[in-house]
């Protein structure tokens, strides 16, 4: 059954007037002709609407809503090609859950993956502007890319990162390092360079993240990459 798209009014100035048979044949013809072009026109609202939740599915990560690692690969690629042609900088902060295997073991899974909701929307609450990227890069560990970012700005965005999450007070017991749910993070900063890749810039984050760990969980460590020469720097 078809629905009502529209009314087709033709009105005539002057003295009533009978219609001559095509001219009632013209404006049926034009009414359904309007009519196509509207359900077209809705077709193709619904078409462009599917297709962009499908594209969001594909990008986002069901569990955090926050971008998902496929998602995460194509915009730092995008974004380091991108400022490479204009010189500047950005920054990576890789960013990981305390002992969170010993609060799934202690608390069970359905509070592991409420845990990392909570994480995950603190780590989107710290990022204040739309080029800036969340992303859950795998199981409890998160990215985030600054794009236009230098160190200092890098390392504030990821220290505010660390105590929203230490304010979330997510009860853990069995963690090594505090009563809470706690977060470390690795921070590297770099200006690419034409035809280079944006797998140094995540090595150098790894490489922080590495160390944060190392030295104590539940701080930031940030490494700087200027002319590709690597130097540690200890920001707890």
């Amino acid at each position: 059954m078809r629905s009502l798209l529209g009314l087709l009014v033709a009105h005539h100035d002057g003295k009533p007037r009978h219609w001559q048979e095509w001219e009632v044949e013209w404006l049926s013809a034009l009414a359904t002709q309007a009519g196509i072009a509207i359900e077209q026109s809705q077709l193709y609202e619904q078409l462009k609407a599917a297709n962009q939740e499908l594209h969001r599915q594909a990008t986002v990560d069901g569990l955090t809503q926050v971008a998902n690692r496929r998602r995460f690969d194509e915009y730092l690629l995008q974004e380091w090609r991108r400022l490479a042609r204009h010189h500047a900088p950005i920054s990576l902060i890789m960013c990981d859950v305390d002992f969170f295997k010993r609060y799934n073991d202690g608390y069970g899974h359905l509070a592991g993956d409420d845990c990392l909701k909570q994480v995950a929307a603190a780590i989107a609450g710290a990022l204040k502007r739309p080029g800036d990227l969340a992303a859950r890069y795998g199981g409890e560990e998160f990215a985030v890319i600054l794009p236009h970012t230098d160190a200092v700005g890098a390392f504030c965005v990821a220290e505010e990162i660390r105590a929203r999450v230490f304010g979330l007070q997510i009860p853990h017991g069995n963690s090594a390092v505090n009563s809470c749910v706690t977060m470390s993070l690795g921070v590297a900063t770099a200006v690419p360079v034409p035809l280079s890749a944006p797998e140094e810039l995540i090595a150098a984050a790894d490489e922080a993240l590495y160390c944060a760990k190392e030295r104590g969980r539940d701080r930031v460590i940030q490494k700087v990459i200027e002319n590709w020469e690597l130097g540690i720097e200890d920001g707890a």
